[in-house]
């Protein structure tokens, strides 16, 4: 009897859902540890990203993400340290099928991003045949069917790609364009602000330009509150704060709970 995961692969449910516009709400994944992955993968988000570039993940460490979220119906996403289809040709390689790319400025730039993850001829990805992604060259026809089957979103995150952001819409194999919003931020002036009534003017305008173009529009929220927010905006794929985040809320929560004698 065939494998059934070696279909796996091929069975994109977040790039299904995200070209369907359906909100999908997920997490950031900065704690570089397998327990809490594990724990992610049962709590019920549509999505966890893998942040590979504000945390300090190596690649094996990444690997080890995916295993413990094996049999979840919990997406993962992977966020490469840059545009670099060096970087992305590994974490293909690796097993990841869900990208977010940072920084994207152009057009062009979210080409590039785009033939990062298919072969040749349509794109520029290097051909291994024997690596995870595969199932070690047992997923049949994996080298000829998988580009349809990759997630790709980009990340707007100052001025210049706001400004570009109709053309970077407009590029075919583009399924979601992601605000991110602490660099905009800082872009239009007003650092570690995003809750300025400029930076948010500014968001607010960018889920009606996305769908103008077929794409699902995604930010990073700082809690459910302002998340709830954003989806009535019109962001369809959305991050409510990090692991991190919440463990040091609650930590500083409970340190704080039962009062003490100063010493």
């Amino acid at each position: 009897m065939p494998d059934p995961r070696l279909e796996r692969p091929f069975d994109n449910r977040f790039k299904q859902r995200l070209n369907r516009d359906e909100l999908q709400i997920g997490i950031w994944s900065n704690a570089c540890s397998n327990l809490v992955a594990e724990l992610l993968s049962y709590v019920g988000f549509d999505w966890v990203l893998v942040d590979g570039e504000h945390a300090p993940y190596d690649l094996a460490e990444m690997i080890g993400q995916m295993q413990a979220f094996a049999g979840s119906p919990t997406a993962l996403i992977v966020r490469p340290a840059w545009n670099d289809p060096v970087l992305v040709k590994r974490l293909l390689d690796a097993g990841f099928h869900n990208f977010l790319i940072p920084f994207v400025q152009t057009a062009d730039e979210a080409r590039a991003a785009v033939a990062a993850v298919r072969y040749p001829p349509q794109g520029v990805r290097g051909v291994s045949v024997g690596s995870r992604s595969s199932a070690f060259g047992m997923v049949p026809d994996y080298w000829k069917r998988i580009g349809d089957h990759i997630g790709m979103t980009v990340q707007i995150e100052n001025v210049v790609g706001l400004s570009n952001l109709e053309s970077i819409a407009a590029v075919e194999g583009v399924d979601g364009v992601f605000i991110g919003p602490n660099d905009l931020a800082a872009s239009l002036g007003h650092i570690v602000d995003t809750g300025h009534p400029e930076v948010q003017d500014v968001i607010e305008k960018v889920p009606a330009t996305c769908r103008r173009f077929g794409k699902a529009a995604g930010i990073l929220a700082a809690n459910p509150e302002e998340a709830k927010r954003y989806v009535d905006w019109g962001y369809t794929f959305v991050g409510v704060g990090s692991d991190l985040g919440l463990l040091k809320g609650a930590a500083i929560k409970a340190a704080q709970a039962i009062p003490r004698p100063e010493r």
